[in-house]
């Protein structure tokens, strides 16, 4: 008991900081998306801004009963479902009235933004623990760390070609690939049905 109790401690220990690290990371990629005109920075800050919400959920998830967790986890999984879809959204609107995205503000906030990520991803991993909202915790960090990744190159490209569109295509992926880990988190959900005598 001793044990797990340590273990809920530092589960909610880690989901604190990288509560704090996307709070403050989805604020600049907003400020930043919104200068720079950039789909591709925005979506990115809305998901920061539903995973900082999800990981607060997930730090009062610790410790509780086991439908409280799986509660938890398919709350999480309907919102990177909902942000997909409103990024999608965006990224139609930006299409048909066009934009004007600005290549290296993209660039160095998909960096910095990758490094917090990294740290993220690293802090979770760290745990090893096989609770269903840790598990997706990591799987938020990971398609961060990821988007981050396709933000940096649509940078590059709208620096170099001077156009909209790569921007547009990685607003969408991004979207895409919210859409997929939100899948992955509400199968993971349905898959973790309680066993025979555990408290629900």
């Amino acid at each position: 008991m001793i044990a797990r109790n340590q273990d809920d401690r530092q589960q909610q220990r880690t989901l604190l900081t990288v509560l704090a690290l996307n709070a403050g990371l989805a604020v600049a990629l907003g400020v930043g998306g919104w200068s720079a005109d950039s789909s591709a920075l925005l979506a990115n800050a809305v998901d920061n801004t539903s995973d900082a919400a999800v990981y607060l959920i997930s730090f009062f998830a610790v410790g509780r009963a086991a439908s409280w967790k799986r509660g938890a986890a398919r709350f999480s999984g309907i919102m990177l479902l909902i942000f997909g879809a409103g990024v999608l959204l965006d990224a139609g609107r930006r299409f048909l009235v066009g934009t004007e995205p600005i290549g290296p503000t993209m660039i160095v906030l998909a960096l910095v933004a990758a490094v917090i990520n990294l740290i993220c991803l690293q802090l979770i991993r760290r745990q090893k623990s096989g609770d269903i909202n840790m598990r997706a915790a990591e799987t938020f960090s990971f398609n961060d760390f990821a988007s981050n990744g396709g933000i940096l190159v649509a940078g590059g490209l709208v620096l170099w070609l001077n156009q909209a569109w790569p921007d547009l295509i990685v607003g969408v992926l991004v979207a895409a690939i919210a859409v997929k880990g939100g899948i992955d988190i509400l199968r993971d959900a349905a898959r973790n049905l309680p066993d025979a005598g555990e408290p629900t």
